[in-house]
């Protein structure tokens, strides 16, 4: 999407943000399951608050994609969230992968989560995105029930091979905005090609592992190119004292590296770049 400023259009990329604290994160569920959630020292409330008041600052509203157990536990989270202007979107309910769900498990979980979430805020949810973006060719029956449900947009599938892990990844996927069923569209996450292969940029620890010249000149080369480009950041991303859980010295180090930095970059971001809701860019 394009808007025109000071005499030559400008492209409008879409701010998305994952809102789930930091003991969601796919990564530690051997370490702290669904059921270990609620003992744990929550930092939703003080990290999203502070996320909130960076984009308030520079003007900016995007895309929250709210956990439904987050929605439940901490409802205010939510409201702060709407009364700020951004669209409410879902995360599904639990985190779970998509791919380690029945089809009626899912649609339960997701049910749940837009029950929960549309009651406080009195709108209908539109949008959607899998935990760990987990729509892959092993997942794509998840779709339907999305329609099925109401939802008229996805953004969950990373249109590359994965380069750290396997939870993700969809190689040859379209890599801009489309329809992929009548009155439904996929807003995939954004991946640059370099050197003959596709990489991410923009988003989560790409966001704080690239140094932030490499960002912006990838989601810039994506605009060149005609493409809104998705940057995506969780609560905990802006939480350099959250606590340390367990786990493996590379699961550690791609969760807390540079968690100093998010802010910077974000503010960066903000400034170099034009946002707005994903529904407002798929003129929803």
């Amino acid at each position: 999407m394009r808007s025109v400023g000071h005499g030559q259009e400008v492209m409008i990329n879409a701010l998305t943000m994952d809102v789930e604290d930091y003991y969601h994160a796919s990564a530690f569920d051997s370490e702290i399951g669904f059921a270990k959630w609620e003992n744990q020292a929550t930092r939703i409330e003080t990290s999203m608050y502070k996320m909130l008041d960076i984009l308030a600052k520079q003007g900016v509203q995007g895309t929250c994609f709210v956990l439904g157990w987050v929605a439940q536990h901490f409802p205010n989270v939510v409201r702060a969230c709407h009364n700020e202007g951004h669209e409410i979107a879902t995360h599904g309910y639990s985190h779970r992968l998509i791919y380690n769900q029945t089809p009626d498990e899912f649609r339960a979980d997701l049910q749940r989560s837009l029950d929960v979430i549309q009651d406080l805020t009195g709108e209908k949810v539109l949008g959607y995105r899998a935990p760990s973006f987990s729509i892959t060719k092993r997942s794509l029956w998840a779709i339907e029930i999305l329609q099925a449900l109401g939802l008229k947009y996805d953004s969950s599938v990373f249109p590359t091979r994965p380069l750290v892990h396997n939870r993700y990844g969809f190689p040859g996927a379209p890599t801009m905005p489309c329809e992929i069923r009548p009155g439904f569209w996929e807003f995939p996450i954004t991946t640059f090609r370099f050197l003959g292969r596709d990489f991410p940029v923009g988003g989560g620890g790409w966001l704080r592992h690239y140094p932030y010249k490499i960002t912006r000149w990838g989601i810039r080369r994506v605009n060149a190119e005609g493409r809104s480009s998705v940057v995506y950041l969780h609560p905990w991303e802006m939480d350099p004292g959250q606590p340390r859980l367990r786990g493996s010295l590379w699961r550690q180090f791609l969760h807390y590296r540079n968690l100093d930095k998010t802010e910077g970059k974000l503010m960066s971001l903000c400034q170099d770049f034009r946002f707005q809701p994903m529904r407002k860019i798929l003129a929803l």
